[in-house]
């Protein structure tokens, strides 16, 4: 009675149409425009606000690229790409506490979106 009728196999949790480097990259953009509005503040209630936020989105911004790093890219894509983990985890480095998290530098946010670019170029390479 509790027996499957039919059995099926799946390669992600989802088809892999779900990911998408535009999500890290669109919190890496808040986290500059963060850095940005806090320079140009004098309000110390309003700078503190948007450190917590920038620094919010700079987790989100891990996230997003470790669920690329951990569910998307596979053994094939690493092998085709042997400078993938060196750069996810440069990136990912940037969104944490010794990059966007630690400073208000948007030079930081600028390389962090930099970084983003290139894993979405290897990204879109492997959807072809």
């Amino acid at each position: 009675m509790f027996t499957p009728k039919i059995t099926v196999h799946a390669h992600c949790d989802l088809p892999c149409g779900i990911y998408d480097p535009s999500q890290a990259k669109i919190e890496a953009q808040s986290v500059k425009a963060c850095m940005e509005k806090y320079a140009a503040s004098s309000d110390p209630d309003f700078k503190a606000r948007a450190v917590a936020i920038k620094e919010a989105r700079s987790n989100m911004v891990k996230e997003h690229l470790w669920v690329l790093w951990t569910d998307y890219f596979k053994p094939n894509h690493f092998e085709a790409y042997p400078q993938l983990s060196a750069l996810f985890n440069e990136t990912t480095k940037l969104a944490g506490a010794a990059g966007t998290k630690g400073t208000n530098d948007v030079a930081v946010a600028e390389k962090l979106i930099s970084k983003i670019d290139e894993i979405a170029e290897i990204f879109w390479a492997t959807k072809k």
